[in-house]
């Protein structure tokens, strides 16, 4: 895998309760095989999408479960915050991060951020990334989206939040689903500036050679 070297900030991942929960797994696992040090968030409803879409049970020690499940060794870069710790590091703008992703981000979610609420960690968060001028990708797996979530997503576009959805290509020509998490994953990584073969991108190979002189 490649190896980003060019930072050392953590990297906040928030899981909330849509469907999707897959998408943010597999990008944890992506960071944390990379070496990049991470902030996890994941919501109870989460932990129940999770049981429900891939019929996982971590027990009472969920960071030990998501790193045996993800294949990761023990000593992985990995902290995992509660929602209801609101003294929390990245509760606070002084605390230096690369950015925040929540994948996949609920409507309900969406429409906290959007309203400037702070329900729990995953709000405040976002909030904070949002105030300090840090990238904050939110990632909708939602169809279809009626008129509240569309000017909620504009909303948040409006504060400076990247707006994605989970609509995997078919250019990259898929033969799993697992290529298609992977687009997904890839795309929100490509906003944080990671370099990845999780895809072929459109007209990869078609770029010209460089010319010597």
């Amino acid at each position: 895998m490649d190896k980003d070297t060019t930072q050392t900030f953590p990297f906040v991942l928030a899981i909330s309760g849509a469907s999707g929960s897959v998408y943010g797994l597999r990008l944890l696992q992506y960071l944390l095989e990379l070496g990049q040090p991470v902030d996890l968030l994941v919501s109870g409803a989460a932990i129940q999408v999770m049981h429900d879409e891939m019929d996982l049970s971590f027990g009472p020690d969920l960071k030990a479960g998501l790193v045996t499940y993800l294949s990761l060794p023990t000593s992985s870069p990995l902290t995992l915050h509660e929602q209801s710790n609101y003294g929390a590091s990245v509760a606070s703008g002084s605390y230096r991060t690369r950015g925040m992703a929540i994948v996949p981000c609920s409507v309900g979610t969406l429409g906290a951020l959007a309203a400037g609420l702070a329900e729990n960690l995953i709000h405040r968060a976002a909030a904070v990334c949002l105030k300090e001028r840090r990238k904050l990708v939110v990632v909708i797996r939602e169809m279809p989206f009626g008129h509240i979530q569309l000017k909620n997503m504009l909303a948040l576009s409006e504060a400076g939040a990247v707006v994605a959805c989970a609509s995997p290509g078919f250019y990259h020509k898929p033969e799993s689903i697992q290529d298609q998490i992977d687009f997904v994953v890839g795309r929100v990584l490509d906003q944080f500036g990671f370099d990845h073969h999780l895809f072929k991108r459109w007209k990869e190979d078609a770029r010209p050679l460089p010319i010597h002189s």
